[in-house]
Parts: structure tokens; C-alpha cells; sequence
């Protein structure tokens, strides 16, 4: 792979912030839309559509007990209940509004879908982050972006960002079809457990003509599986593919 498609990985100082909710939008069945609002939101960076917030759900007594970052790390107050704390996608932030959008899955009981389930106007949430972005750069003659629902919200922002001129395949999985959304592009949706599964597409679909760059964001385990089919059995440079797991089966 050339050197003109070096990765520029960019650090971050870490912020705490407590936000307020300021809209509650139900995308699909079991997506929602949460939209933050607060001052502590001047100067939020995110500068790639794959970032990573934490964000900090209240304890069951209704605090919200965020960290300190200290120099060993993050330390929460002492005698108090440390917050749940999940990462999560920015998917888009507005600085002249000062609002921060972030899609959540609704997956049943967990301390964030439970959140999120019940969010209205009026609650607050800490949001931690980003630590650090990874651009990719914009020179490559093609771009495919696989992943599951998980995934959705960095590739809508993704294709919202994408210069119009970009090739771009999007190969994406959903629990049904009626969770599937209108992003700015067109998107092969898979149902899970259904034929052709996303899994075989990428096994066996024709490689783009030229150089490409692929990013993978999935279950962890089946990550790894799908960065190895693509670089051991399908012979594709390991630096031109980013595989991530972005939730852990237990």
C-alpha cells in the first residue's frame, strides 16, 4: 500500500460533561435518536465519523457520578456509585446549536438500553470524550463500510461526510427489515439469519477495482473472523482494513 494512504490518528484531552436532553427522535423500532444540549459542549472535537464517547448513565438512586481523569487514568468519588458507562458513536454534532446527536440500539435490559428506552426531554447524561480520532484519508479509489446495527450511526455520518465523488459500498446488517434507515447513500441491507448472509457477500463479492479501504465494525469476535477473511483468505493489504468490535457476545 502506498504511503499517500497513511492513517492520521489525532489525541484528544479528555472532557467531562453533564448534558441535558433536549430531543427524543424513535428512528426505527428499536433505534433512538438522543439529542444532547449544553455550554460544556464548546469546542467538542470529533473530526472522524468513527469516534468514541463514553457515556455515563445515572446510578439507580438518579446521580450521575462521573470520573476525574487523573494521571493513572479515570477515578471516581469515593462513597459513591461510579456510573455506567458505554461507548458510543457521535452522530453528529451542531457547535452553533451546541447539540450533540447520538443513535442508540434498544437491546433489552442494560443500563444504557433501559436509558435510552425511557429518555425524555429534561434528563441528563455525562458524556466523556472522545479520546482521540482516527482519520482516513480521502485519497483511496474506494471505500467499503460492513457492520451490524451497532455500526449504523458512524456509517450514516460516514456518508453525510463523504466527498460526493467517493465509490463507496455499504454492506449492512440489521435484525429485521424494519429497522433498516435512509442514509445519503444506497445501502445492501442483510437481515440477520437470513440468505445471503452479510458474511458470505463479503466471502465471495468481487473486489473494487483499485485501491480500497475497508472498515468492519461488528460483534468482537466476529470481527476478528471477518478482518482475517478478508486479509488471509481474500489477500487484502491488512493496513487498508479496520476492523473493530464494537459490542462483546456474552
Amino acid at each position: 500500500m502506498s504511503e499517500r494512504h497513511a492513517i492520521q490518528r489525532v489525541r484528544h484531552e479528555v472532557k467531562m460533561r453533564i448534558l441535558e436532553v433536549v430531543g427524543v427522535t424513535r428512528l426505527t423500532p428499536r433505534m433512538v435518536r438522543i439529542t444532547l444540549h449544553g455550554t460544556e459542549l464548546t469546542g467538542f472535537p470529533s473530526a472522524s465519523p468513527d469516534d468514541h464517547v463514553k457515556l455515563f448513565f445515572p446510578t439507580p438512586d438518579g446521580e450521575l457520578n462521573l470520573p476525574t481523569m487523573g494521571p493513572e487514568g479515570p477515578v471516581y468519588p469515593e462513597g459513591k456509585t461510579p456510573s455506567p458507562a458505554r461507548d458510543y458513536t457521535p452522530r453528529a454534532f451542531r457547535p452553533d446549536t451546541l447539540e450533540l446527536d447520538i443513535d442508540l440500539v434498544i437491546h433489552g435490559e442494560g443500563p444504557a438500553s433501559t436509558w435510552a428506552d425511557r429518555a425524555r426531554p429534561g434528563d441528563r447524561l455525562g458524556v466523556g470524550g472522545p479520546r482521540g480520532s482516527m482519520i482516513v484519508p480521502a485519497d483511496y479509489d474506494h471505500y467499503v463500510l460492513v457492520g451490524d446495527e451497532t455500526a449504523l450511526p458512524a456509517i450514516g455520518r460516514w456518508l453525510e461526510e463523504m466527498p460526493a465523488e467517493h465509490r463507496v459500498t455499504v454492506l449492512a446488517e440489521v435484525p429485521s427489515l424494519d429497522e433498516r434507515q435512509a442514509l445519503a447513500r444506497d445501502v445492501r441491507w442483510f437481515v440477520r439469519g437470513q440468505a445471503p448472509s452479510l458474511d458470505e457477500t463479503l466471502a465471495t463479492m468481487p473486489l473494487p477495482k483499485g485501491d480500497t479501504f475497508w472498515w468492519v465494525a461488528v460483534e468482537s469476535a466476529r470481527a476478528r473472523t471477518l478482518r482475517s477473511l478478508l486479509v488471509e483468505t481474500r489477500g487484502i493489504d491488512k493496513d487498508a482494513v479496520k476492523a473493530t468490535g464494537y459490542w462483546q457476545a456474552r
